[in-house]
Formats: C-alpha cells, sequence, structure tokens
C-alpha cells in the first residue's frame, strides 16, 4: 500500500484523566503531569487503497509519561473484529501513522507501541453520549456539558487532534481502561466528541 489519499469520516470521542479543560491539544502540559487517553472512531464512510472501511470501529489508547512533544509515549491500538483482513490490514496502515492524520502524530510521538488486538468493539452513538466498550478491556462513556446549542449537545470549541476540529466538550462518566500493565479509570475527567473528515 502506497497511498496517502484516503477519505474517511466518522463519529469520534476521547476521554483522558484531565480534571479541566485538556490543554494538551493546544500546546499546553498534561494538568495532571502526565496523560491517561483513550480514543475510540465509529467510520461511518472511509476507503484505502480501494478497501472500504465503512461500518468499523477502531480504538487507541495512550499514556504519555509528561509534556506530549517530548515523547516516550506508550500506545495500543485495537481494530473490531469483524474486519476482513484486507480491512485489518488497511486500518493498520493507517493506524501506523505511516500516512498521514492524527495517527502520524501520534505514533512520531510513541516509544513503546504494544501493537493492535482484534476484538468486539461496540460503539454508540445517543443524542449527547457517546459509548465504546471492549469486553474486559474498555468501557468509555462520555456526555457533552455546557449546554449552549439548540441541540443541547454541549459547546463546541477547536481541537488540536481531528481532521475536522469542532468538537463538544464532553465529561467521562464510565471510563476504565485495563490493558497492557494500564490502568486507569478517567470518570469525571473531561472529554470531546466530534465528527472527523478526511477529505
Amino acid at each position: 500500500m502506497t497511498t496517502s489519499n484516503w477519505p474517511f469520516k466518522g463519529d469520534y470521542f476521547e476521554n483522558c484523566n484531565c480534571v479541566g479543560l485538556c490543554p494538551c491539544p493546544f500546546g499546553g502540559d498534561p494538568a495532571e503531569g502526565y496523560c491517561d487517553v483513550g480514543f475510540a472512531f465509529h467510520v461511518d464512510e472511509g476507503a484505502f487503497d480501494g478497501v472500504a472501511l465503512g461500518g468499523l470501529n477502531l480504538a487507541a489508547v495512550f499514556y504519555t509519561p509528561g509534556s506530549m512533544p517530548d515523547g516516550n509515549w506508550i500506545g495500543a491500538a485495537y481494530v473490531d473484529e469483524r474486519a476482513s483482513p484486507q480491512q485489518r490490514e488497511a486500518l493498520g496502515q493507517i493506524m501506523s501513522g505511516k500516512f498521514g492524520g492524527s495517527f502520524e502524530r501520534f505514533m512520531r510521538l510513541t516509544a513503546d507501541y504494544k501493537g493492535i488486538k482484534y476484538v468486539h468493539i461496540e460503539y454508540k452513538t445517543e443524542g449527547p453520549t457517546r459509548s465504546v466498550s471492549i469486553p474486559q478491556v474498555m468501557d468509555f462513556k462520555a456526555r457533552g456539558f455546557l449546554p449552549s446549542q439548540s441541540d443541547g449537545t454541549g459547546q463546541r470549541g477547536e481541537h488540536g487532534h481531528l481532521e475536522n476540529r469542532a468538537v463538544t466538550v464532553a465529561r467521562g462518566t464510565q471510563s476504565t481502561y485495563v490493558d497492557h500493565g494500564m490502568n486507569w479509570d478517567n470518570a469525571g475527567k473531561v472529554g470531546y466528541y466530534g465528527h472527523f473528515e478526511r477529505p
């Protein structure tokens, strides 16, 4: 696979261990001195090198021991077990960071990458709530807050992680992760969700 032109869009959310608004995407250091963050994605439409990816879910987690630009991150990825061998290869290429997008930034700073596991991933969108579940690994749920829009989904702002940076500020309501020697509980901590799109 050699393409760097891969249209990709869908829904995303994240939840980290910051108590207040997360400063990291805006150039600041982690508010708690380190970052435990999980990302989840549902692909509405997308293709990579001719392989259709619509309908699939994926997730990634990262631990950063200090200032994010300093690197030395630990990372791990999870891909929908429903993906065919060709889809698994395509998503692995995207998540490798070799072809641009948010994962290019993530992986450039990751020193210890634990690889990809192919698992059951349930991603749900219910009004202002986003949730992702991976049995015995991840149980994340975030709800938008600071309602200021007619649809009640929450305060929107600019975010540095996404292709499309408009996001809704949220709060984790149930946010546990256990795998690769990492054990987090980000309930009550900040989250973001929004639509992502790579043309």
